[in-house]
């Protein structure tokens, strides 16, 4: 859409105002039964979790009449044909199912029969986030009408279902432990030998010596102001101890913005995958991961490989961001906060590897590469909802 028209006072109104009585009047037609309408304004295709669930919906050959509204981001808007038939379509779908944040949905009233489905794109209860963080910087309002409408909410486990539960603003009873689809594949052989062949060719250095991942979160409130302090990385040391053994790959957040480049005399050495889509194939190919604060480290748990916590500003992010379990008993491996604790962790493989499992144990109930199958039958066809109500019960 032309950025010029996106500006103007006018498309800002149709937007907040407009597009919200267009639904309304919408909500007059009949709800169609097996319409399923996949939104997300953080991806243009199908992937993620909306891609498994969707294969999965294909592979039995259900019933459904499937709509799209993708986006790649927040900020890429919708045209004026584009709004109305979103409208037409949540008024008159059975299923909405978002992936992420959706800001158009919330001021709507959800018609009784229909469902708002959220496969919330992270895995497992870290960070707080959503209504978790009322109060701190960052944070919602008390009114925010933001995530409160769903009907439904996908969890990892049961354990962490009333975290979810509180930072949508929902019932817990909306929210549903099917486990979380896109993790199907760490279950999928086949398919991880396939990614690991595809990476292989188009990047044979990462053949020859042992892959290390470097995956920080970002920091800041938000997509304005993230950002993440390469300085603390002392490059050259992680160099001159690691680099006869490995490769390292930086696989920095999307929404950093600051400046980072490699120097050309490391060219050989350090990598920059931060454009590479899809974080969970390059899980695959690599031998230990090192982050902070990201949930990446609950689907790299599932493949049982070391992982390192380089959180050098911990005390700060727990005063500003704070966390659903004690972050230094949580993390699945050891922290470090220098490049000197970080090359010596490496070197002596000192990676508390027993710390792995119970971890996966709490936030996966189930361990089988069928979440994907739970969701369908228990999001879109009903079946276990009897045994759902009556554990609840």
């Amino acid at each position: 859409m032309d950025e010029a028209i996106r500006r103007t006072p006018f498309y800002r109104f149709f937007y907040s105002k407009v597009f919200k009585q267009i639904y309304n009047f919408c909500c007059l037609f009949p709800i169609k039964e097996k319409k399923v309408l996949f939104a997300s304004d953080s991806r243009e295709d199908m992937s993620g979790n909306f891609q498994f669930v969707y294969e999965e919906m294909l592979k039995r050959d259900l019933d459904f009449d499937y709509h799209f509204m993708l986006k790649k981001g927040v900020g890429v808007k919708k045209s004026y044909t584009e709004l109305i038939r979103l409208a037409y379509d949540m008024a008159t779908s059975k299923f909405i199912v978002l992936d992420d944040f959706y800001p158009l949905v919330y001021p709507l009233k959800i018609r009784d029969k229909a469902e708002l489905v959220q496969l919330w794109h992270a895995v497992g209860a870290f960070k707080t986030f959503g209504f978790s963080r009322l109060g701190r910087p960052g944070g919602p309002s008390p009114k925010s009408l933001n995530h409160r409408n769903y009907t439904k909410a996908i969890v990892s486990s049961h354990n962490i279902g009333k975290y979810y539960a509180e930072g949508f603003g929902i019932s817990d009873e909306y929210v549903v432990p099917t486990g979380i689809p896109r993790t199907d594949v760490f279950f999928d052989e086949a398919y991880q030998k396939e990614v690991k062949d595809r990476l292989y060719e188009e990047f044979p250095f990462l053949r020859d010596k042992k892959v290390i991942t470097f995956a920080p979160t970002f920091r800041g409130n938000g997509q304005q102001s993230a950002h993440y302090n390469m300085e603390m990385l002392n490059l050259d040391k992680i160099y001159e101890e690691l680099k006869d053994e490995y490769v390292f790959l930086f696989k920095v957040h999307p929404f950093v913005k600051n400046d980072f480049s490699i120097p050309y005399q490391y060219s050989e050495f350090f990598y920059d995958f931060s454009s590479y889509r899809e974080i969970n194939d390059l899980l695959f190919v690599t031998d230990i991961l090192i982050t902070d604060y990201s949930s990446v480290c609950f689907e790299y748990a599932l493949l049982n490989k070391p992982m390192i916590f380089f959180a050098y500003d911990v005390e700060e992010y727990i005063q500003k961001r704070d966390f659903y379990f004690d972050y230094h008993s949580f993390i699945p491996g050891p922290l470090v906060k220098t490049t000197d604790q970080l090359v010596s962790t490496i070197k002596r493989e000192d990676f508390k590897m027993e710390k792995v499992q119970p971890f996966v144990n709490y936030f996966f109930d189930d361990i089988d590469g069928k979440a994907s199958e739970r969701v369908v039958d228990r999001i879109f066809l009903g079946i276990g909802e009897e045994n759902e109500e009556e554990l609840q019960s």
